[in-house]
């Protein structure tokens, strides 16, 4: 008989009391293992995961001035949503990529975070993933410091920019069909270098993608809150300016 585990010293058979000892007390370690991990964790992870969301990070220039995208990516996972981060000149294979997951069905939801450079190519991502016949669901730029316009399908594009510095808003096109805001920052304290790593934006910015992602409410429109204060003031009820 071939000697188990290749060992072929003298007396073998002594060795297999031996060995059915030590299976029993691996048999037995890892049943307390099992009693001891916590019940339900499993579930726990998929009920708070999100594997029909794909959120794209674009970095700027020189993928050295938006490493707040990372913590912004970090952030996502552990909420169990996929990500991708990349650098903007990456962009056109990243539609393609997203549009074939998303004609496939692993991806329902395509959502584009940009800074810098990042968020100047949102736009023409948009339009490619339009053609490709993927809309994207959020967008969402950083502080583009060139002057873009907004084309083809999107559920919501939010543009944060810094007025008081070179930040510009996204134009409307007539071929826009989704909601577009453009929400001045710069009265949170935030420039340009400084935007994505702000908590206050980044809270922002995952608070916006949650809404996708798990379907929970997410902050007013920058047009929502202008609407909803002239009403308020004609109805004589207290005006809020704080947001």
């Amino acid at each position: 008989m071939k000697p188990h585990g290749g060992y072929t010293g003298f007396g073998e058979g002594l060795q297999s009391p031996r060995r059915y000892w030590f299976r029993s007390l691996q048999g037995a370690a890892i049943a307390m293992l099992l009693l001891l991990l916590p019940i339900g964790a499993g579930t726990a992870n998929a009920a708070t995961s999100a594997p029909g969301t794909h959120v794209y990070l674009l970095r700027g220039v020189l993928n050295v001035f938006s490493l707040g995208l990372d913590t912004i990516a970090a952030k996502l996972q552990a909420q169990g949503i996929n990500v991708t981060v990349a650098n903007y000149l990456s962009w056109s294979s990243l539609a393609d990529e997203a549009a074939a997951e998303y004609r496939s069905g692993r991806t329902r939801n395509i959502v584009l975070v940009g800074h810098s450079s990042g968020a100047t190519i949102l736009p023409d991502m948009v339009a490619r993933l339009d053609q490709l016949g993927a809309p994207v669901k959020l967008a969402i730029g950083l502080d583009s410091v060139f002057r873009t316009s907004l084309a083809g399908r999107v559920g919501r594009y939010i543009n944060f920019y810094v007025a008081n510095g070179n930040g510009e808003p996204v134009a409307r096109t007539m071929q826009l069909h989704g909601e577009l805001e453009n929400v001045d920052v710069g009265r949170l304290g935030v420039a340009h270098l400084t935007i994505d790593k702000s908590e206050i934006m980044q809270q922002k910015v995952i608070s916006a993608i949650d809404a996708v992602a798990f379907g929970r409410p997410s902050a007013p429109s920058q047009t929502q809150v202008s609407a909803i204060k002239p009403r308020a003031a004609a109805a004589g009820a207290p005006v809020s300016t704080s947001r």
